[in-house]
């Protein structure tokens, strides 16, 4: 769930960046469209000056977006936070995606072939995207308890984040930049007061789990300040008189400029916003609901299945999923019902951790069991480092159980995987080896880390996505378990089972949410009745998917579409299937939209079938 980390992809959205989902056409017929009789010469020229401008349009993103590039590593723009709610910056970014488009419209596709034509597509369908967003006033709700300028801001000046403090240039920029959060604040206020006018408002229950997230940050002692992290570990190196102007700097920081606004944003949202928010939950209750979601539903899938479908889908996913469950049931010998095993998992203190330090110390098993048999399934690999880390506690409450952030471009911050340790009792040993694979090996940190070192892919590519692929890879890798030497235990696998479970419940629940009008207790009533969910997991998973619209529904399609081509492949190629052949093929080009993948896979299949077919070459016979 790498998304909830990452404020670069959080503001991508303004800013019509690389996760806005791409349109719907079949990537078959376009890539037969594109195929002309031009000149060779001619489609390299093209080729040539599209790649020369993506790179240029990357660099032109990066100085509007420049926490994009602080994610990224790239320190040039860490003292610069433009003020992304305002209707100026929303103006310019509509005016920069017009120009790039018309600009690489203008180049056009004909005779593009491979990767050009793929980045082409993406490109365009990207911006077209964009512009569809629009129509959507996403603005006017900037705050939730998953994300807010808030959040994100205590993110980036712990110290312990994307922002660097390595230097005395780093905390100055730091500096710089922090002093910019006011203004965003405020204008994160007067949008909300707009949606107020317009009746476009958060459910008041999301909202009140955004007031306890304020209260964390705002101490009265400067010095338990989470902003006081960067000051509470200066470098060993740093001057004396660097660190006591520093000090000095930072006590003013927060405490005349950060904490005041963080206040009047909290007061706000208490006395002002909470009166006006609503008591309904789903999309489908605001002004133009309906289209707001299925718009969502088709960014987040990159499919026309219609949310009733994908309902549809879900239910039968968590039939299927059931049967699987009872199979687990029958070989551990338990004599009861699903829901009685439901219970059992989750109430049984064999399942519980000891300590923080054990919960830490069996990932980092898991992880040296997964790293000796990566070899088997994968010739492709990330050369990034990876890390496991606790969830920092001023959002653990709110925050899932893991999630991954992709390592720094320049290599100087490693991936890594976060995991909740908050109430210790409710993560289970079981959850462990499932969780892992989904978001670090060979799950996000494979994919996601790869795909930034993918050099020859333009960098919208390498640092953009799709969250259908991304989260479907996620899941796909949680079903690669035995095949790493996991799942060895049944209660393990009823952790794989249950995280699939997990994923199927939410098309049910998340469609039921914004298209068929579900209160949030109804939600909590399927979850406990259908997966073995603790009560605090439960609810944090309910409010996010009230707060993102959507979104969960990626996991499960991205999945099954992934499943779908190995099996296809594994019966098309037969005794020629090389499992290891296939992971490279589904990564080696970065996140796609699905039906894109599919086209690739497709491609590669034939190519494959084409050479089982073509005899050897008979060698030359030496003359007598």
């Amino acid at each position: 769930m790498q998304q909830l980390l990452v404020l670069a992809i959080a503001v991508a959205i303004a800013t019509g960046g690389a996760l806005a989902g791409c349109q719907r056409e079949t990537p078959a017929r376009t890539a037969t469209a594109a195929a002309s009789d031009a000149p060779v010469e001619d489609a390299s020229a093209r080729a040539a000056r599209l790649t020369a401008l993506y790179a240029q349009y990357w660099e032109e993103l990066l100085e509007l977006n420049p926490v994009q590039a602080t994610f990224q590593g790239d320190a040039r723009y860490n003292d610069q936070l433009p003020d992304f709610g305002s209707a100026e910056y929303r103006g310019q970014v509509r005016a920069f995606n017009e120009r790039w488009l018309k600009t690489v419209e203008g180049i056009g596709k004909d005779g593009l072939q491979g990767q050009d034509l793929l980045s082409y597509e993406i490109f365009v369908a990207e911006r077209r995207n964009a512009f569809e967003a629009e129509r959507f006033p996403g603005w006017m709700m900037p705050v939730n308890q998953m994300g807010s300028i808030a959040s994100y801001a205590v993110l980036l000046g712990s110290g312990t984040n994307a922002q660097p403090f390595t230097t005395v240039a780093d905390y100055e920029a730091w500096l710089r930049r922090a002093a910019r959060i006011p203004v965003l604040l405020d204008t994160e206020i007067a949008n909300m007061r707009e949606g107020i006018e317009a009746n476009v408002v958060q459910p008041r229950v999301v909202m009140e789990k955004v007031l306890p997230q304020f209260d964390a940050i705002l101490v009265d002692e400067v010095e338990k300040s989470p902003f006081w992290g960067p000051v509470a570990n200066f470098p060993d190196d740093m001057a004396e008189a660097d660190r006591t102007r520093l000090t000095d700097a930072f006590r003013t920081l927060i405490a005349e400029q950060l904490n005041p606004a963080l206040r009047r944003q909290r007061d706000f949202i208490a006395n002002e916003y909470l009166p006006h928010a609503r008591d309904s939950v789903g999309l489908d209750a605001l002004p133009d609901g309906m289209a707001w979601y299925a718009f969502s539903v088709g960014q987040q899938t990159t499919s026309d299945l219609t949310p009733e479908a994908i309902h549809q889908i879900g239910l039968d996913e968590v039939a299927r999923i059931h049967e699987q469950i009872r199979g687990v049931m029958a070989e551990t010998k338990f004599d009861g019902s699903l829901q009685d095993f439901f219970r059992f998992m989750q109430t049984d203190k064999r399942f519980e951790f000891r300590s923080e330090d054990a919960l830490l110390a069996h990932y980092r098993g898991i992880e040296q069991k997964i790293e000796a048999r990566v070899p088997e399934l994968f010739s492709l690999t990330p050369e990034a480092g990876f890390e496991i880390r606790p969830v920092e506690a001023f959002r653990a409450e709110s925050a899932a159980g893991g999630s991954y952030m992709p390592p720094s471009e320049d290599g100087s911050r490693p991936g890594i995987f976060y995991v909740n340790t908050f109430d210790l009792p409710t993560r289970k040993r079981w959850d462990a080896e499932d969780l892992f694979l989904h978001e670090a090996i060979p799950g996000h940190h494979f994919q996601l880390a790869l795909q930034q070192e993918l050099a020859d892919l333009p960098a919208f590519r390498r640092f953009g996505g799709e969250t259908a692929y991304i989260e479907g890879w996620g899941l796909y890798a949680e079903g690669l378990g035995k095949e790493l030497g996991l799942y060895t235990d049944p209660y393990d696998y009823f952790g794989r089972l249950q995280g699939e479970l997990w994923r199927a419940v939410r098309l049910v629940v998340d469609t039921g949410l914004h298209s068929k009008g579900w209160s949030r207790q109804q939600v909590l009533d399927y979850m406990f009745e259908n997966s073995s969910v603790s009560e605090p997991d439960a609810i944090a998973e309910a409010e996010r998917y009230i707060a993102w619209p959507g979104q969960a529904l990626a996991y499960k399609i991205g999945e099954l579409k992934i499943q779908e081509l190995r099996r296809r492949s594994e019966a098309e190629l037969g005794e020629a299937f090389d499992i290891r052949q296939f992971h490279a093929q589904v990564l080696k080009d970065g996140a796609l939209p699905l039906p894109l993948l599919d086209a690739k896979i497709t491609a590669w299949i034939a190519d494959q079938k084409a050479q089982a077919d073509t005899p050897p070459a008979t060698p030359a016979q030496p003359r007598s």
